[in-house]
């Protein structure tokens, strides 16, 4: 009986440990691009929080993963990227670079 409690307790202590360590964000986001790490400039347009990994976070282990979450940047989305629209090349260009 003493053996199983301490077990018990032991137990509890490893999940609470390991629990307290992760936050949502930033073991499951992925890696964090530097649009996520860096603030906004003044007259840029504010970084928008992955809703569903705020919420796990409040669920789960609010007093220790909000702050790391936020502190990483992991919580933002990141920026996204508009590929830059290239010129077409010409039939002639295609032509001359065969040769």
């Amino acid at each position: 009986m003493k053996s199983f409690r301490k077990f018990t307790l032991m137990a509890l202590a490893v999940l609470s440990l390991a629990g307290s360590l992760t936050s949502c964000a930033t073991v499951f986001g992925g890696k964090v691009a530097e649009s996520q790490k860096r603030r906004p400039a003044p007259g840029e347009p504010r970084r928008e929080i992955k809703v569903g990994v705020l919420i796990a976070d409040i669920l789960l282990f609010p007093l220790v993963s909000l702050p790391v979450d936020f502190a990483t940047g992991a919580i933002y989305k990141p920026k996204a990227t508009t590929p830059t629209a290239q010129p077409a090349a010409s039939s002639t260009e295609v032509v001359k670079s065969k040769k």
